[in-house]
């Protein structure tokens, strides 16, 4: 495979189900409390699902009683990339992926301590990689 960052969508689609490409790459959402992770409290780290980069660690994870698993705090500031979303009606934040800019979810000013974020994400943008 390519670059991510370089990927075509031809490439992309090969890579990923169906689902996965709605979600990651045309900024879809999957419905509540029906993704892979959404009660999921593993130890391990989540990475994007699209090009691996580790995101997220499980020690960051809450149940934000939302139905999308929710974390307080990216691995590093470094791995995610934000911008406005004003679709569907709304003033969201978008969250993606920095390596391949994959859609990932949103984040809220609502989270616990000590960052008061939550990263609202989808499942089919991660891949636990459990114990790391």
């Amino acid at each position: 495979m390519s670059d991510p960052k370089n990927r075509s969508e031809a490439e992309w689609r090969e890579q990923l189900s169906p689902e996965q490409y709605r979600i990651c790459r045309e900024k879809g959402t999957e419905p509540p409390f029906t993704g892979e992770y959404w009660d999921v409290f593993t130890e391990g780290t989540y990475r994007c699902r699209a090009c691996g980069e580790p995101l997220f660690d499980s020690d960051t994870k809450f149940d934000a009683h939302c139905g999308w698993p929710s974390f307080y705090a990216p691995k590093t500031e470094e791995v995610i990339e934000e911008a406005f979303d004003g679709s569907h009606g709304m003033r969201r934040t978008e969250v993606m992926c920095k390596n391949c800019g994959s859609h990932l979810g949103h984040v809220f000013p609502d989270g616990p301590a000590p960052t008061g974020l939550r990263y609202c994400i989808n499942s089919a943008s991660i891949k636990l990689d459990e114990g790391q």
